[in-house]
């Protein structure tokens, strides 16, 4: 294998998990200082690697640190990132737990497809790093929240039923028209509070892009760090895109015919349902979705373990056989990708309590549709972005100059990465 040598690379990953499971201890009361000065002990052998390695404690690290490392898997049967990564909820997902129909309806004036979504808000335990739990309000059960897709224009509808101990609501990060469809406390039905209540949010799906829902009762910090947020994605319409193309565009300049086709077909791309001129479901592109959070576990104000999509190093490297066979774990790999396929990142910042989040690829550009909402790139040929909280965006990797191999990618903030934001591509020939 080509690149990374995966030896190195397991172990880096087993040694930081074991170190930052270690530092936290059982019971996640010591602060990030000093789990970042327990990380600061294993020195160059932690960043370099040495020796085959595991997801698994060694003797080395029983003896330095007790026993308490992780196993080597995460036991958490209601959550794999690794499915979360590929699995869109778009109202005909029949496999999914999440309850969801399709059906159409006049609204507004306008027949529109109606997605309809069934979610609970309850409390529950999740794993945030092998062996590390956290006390976790969450949409259905799960951290993020499970990704809601539709079609620019279509009418989102989510039946919301409050099953935990607190007062909840859902807040979208859309163009929304209707104040009582707001999910805050002033407007609608405010929160629903805790007796098992339920109501029935509607939002037109607008504008194209990616996007955000979390709940916004008070206090907000609270409710979101505990893990109640997901993603939204809304697909360019192509037919819309055709009529109003400079909605699409940061470009003052003439819309040429070549230029409006060029946009068409770049919506074509991005539009799940879209079945004509090569564009089936997605051939030749890849897609997932990363939400970038962090996990406080000791309730001090600071955030003790970072991730994409919540359990801390799950797309690192475990053992290998060196032809991409990790046979280390189920749970934690790095992410499979076709060298020939392009790579759609759909990328949310839920942090909470660091002001910025950031996304940085190693030996790889990329280009990024800030908010996803324009068909042309808002920044070009970057191998680093920045996002606030609730800032999103689309990024766009074509890995088919590259040998196959292992290619890391990481939050750019140091201590984020040591902290469980450290994962890899793994592409294939």
């Amino acid at each position: 294998m080509a690149g990374i040598d995966p030896d190195a690379a397991a172990s880096t990953t087993e040694r930081l998990a074991s170190r930052l499971v270690a530092s936290l201890g059982e019971d996640g009361t010591v602060d990030r200082r000093a789990v970042l000065g327990g990380l600061g002990v294993a020195g160059g052998a932690a960043l370099v690697g040495s020796g085959r390695g595991g997801a698994s404690a060694t003797n080395d690290d029983e003896e330095e640190h007790g026993n308490f490392g992780p196993s080597g898997e995460y036991d958490d049967p209601d959550f794999d990132p690794h499915a979360y990564l590929r699995q869109f909820e778009t109202g005909r997902n029949r496999e999914s737990s999440v309850s969801q129909e399709v059906y159409e309806e006049t609204i507004r004036g306008e027949r529109r497809t109606v997605r309809h979504f069934e979610l609970t808000a309850v409390d529950t335990t999740i794993t945030v790093a092998p062996g590390v739990e956290f006390e976790a309000w969450a949409f259905d059960g799960q951290v993020p929240g499970p990704t809601l897709r539709a079609v620019e224009g279509d009418v989102i509808r989510v039946t919301f039923s409050n099953a935990s101990a607190h007062a909840h609501t859902i807040h979208p990060h859309l163009r929304n028209l209707n104040p009582e469809m707001d999910g805050i406390s002033q407007n609608g039905p405010g929160v629903i509070d805790r007796t098992e209540d339920s109501f029935t949010y509607e939002w037109i799906a607008q504008p194209a892009g990616v996007h955000f829902y979390h709940c916004h009762s008070m206090p907000l910090k609270e409710h979101v760090h505990r893990g109640l947020y997901g993603a939204v994605v809304v697909d360019p319409d192509p037919e819309r895109v055709r009529e109003n193309p400079r909605d699409y565009v940061n470009y003052q300049g003439p819309v040429t015919d070549e230029m409006r086709e060029d946009l068409v077909a770049r919506a074509k791309s991005r539009n799940h349902e879209y079945d004509e001129h090569g564009y089936t479901d997605h051939d030749g592109v890849d897609e997932m979705v990363m939400v970038m959070n962090g996990f406080d576990t000791n309730f001090d104000g600071d955030n003790e373990v970072y991730a994409a999509n919540t359990q801390a190093f799950a797309y690192g490297v475990a053992d290998t056989d060196g032809k991409g066979s990790w046979t280390g774990g189920e749970t934690i790999h790095p992410i499979r990708i076709d060298r020939d396929e392009l790579q759609r990142v759909y990328l949310v910042n839920a942090i909470e309590f660091d002001p910025i989040n950031s996304f940085h690829t190693h030996s790889q550009f990329f280009d990024y549709y800030d908010h996803g909402t324009t068909l042309y790139p808002t920044h070009k040929n970057v191998d680093t972005i920045m996002q606030c909280q609730a800032q999103r965006g689309i990024i766009e990797l074509d890995y088919s100059g590259h040998d196959p191999g292992l290619y890391m990618f990481h939050a750019h903030q140091s201590e984020f990465a040591e902290l469980g934001w450290m994962s890899f591509f793994e592409v294939e020939a």
